[in-house]
């Protein structure tokens, strides 16, 4: 019998939806073969149920609530750039990611949000998890309707980049060095 395969820095994790959500840091090999298939794949037409934005065209922004009870929606988002991440509580590497992210978030230009979207459905477990970490970005629970907007990939942690004038930029898969993350507040600059 064979052994089972293995993948570098990378391990298949029960989906909180039923489908598999990968758990990973990015590798340049990684990041490419998953812009390779879904070039392959081909464009998916953007928003409102025709699947999530590509890089260039407008992501048709739903309406998420905070874990503070607030709404982050198109009129909360519009003229902002966003760094939108997911991440779950337990996977190591998004412990290691969102302590970055928290670092991007507290030192901030003017102009740019950051977002982390927890694929959780405990709310008082994100929140605990958060003050434990020292998290101070706004979080929210609602990863579906974000998920189908702007990457249906599950692999966490997942950063997503969104350009001021609400076009996609990026969806970087795994996990990002800490001066690769504080580089993105380049974003609210165009």
């Amino acid at each position: 019998m064979k052994p089972p395969r293995r993948r570098k820095f990378l391990r298949w994790l029960p989906g909180l939806a039923g489908a598999p959500l990968a758990v990973g840091t990015a590798g340049a090999a990684d990041h490419a073969a998953g812009l390779a298939a879904g070039r392959a794949a081909g464009p998916a037409p953007a928003g409102a149920g025709g699947g999530p934005a590509q890089p260039g065209e407008p992501v048709a922004w739903p309406t998420v609530r905070l874990l503070d009870g607030q709404p982050m929606g198109a009129a909360e988002v519009a003229g902002r750039a966003l760094v939108v991440v997911f991440f779950t509580t337990t996977c190591p590497f998004c412990r290691r990611h969102n302590r970055h992210l928290q670092r991007l978030y507290a030192e901030a230009p003017p102009g740019l949000t950051v977002l982390g979207v927890a694929r959780e459905t405990d709310a008082a477990r994100v929140r605990r998890h958060a003050a434990a970490e020292g998290y101070r970005f706004p979080i929210t629970l609602e990863a579906e309707p974000l998920a189908a907007a702007l990457s249906r990939r599950r692999l966490v942690p997942l950063t997503v980049t969104v350009a001021r004038d609400g076009t996609l930029r990026q969806v970087i898969p795994g996990e990002m060095s800490e001066e690769d993350m504080l580089s993105l507040a380049r974003l609210a600059a165009g």
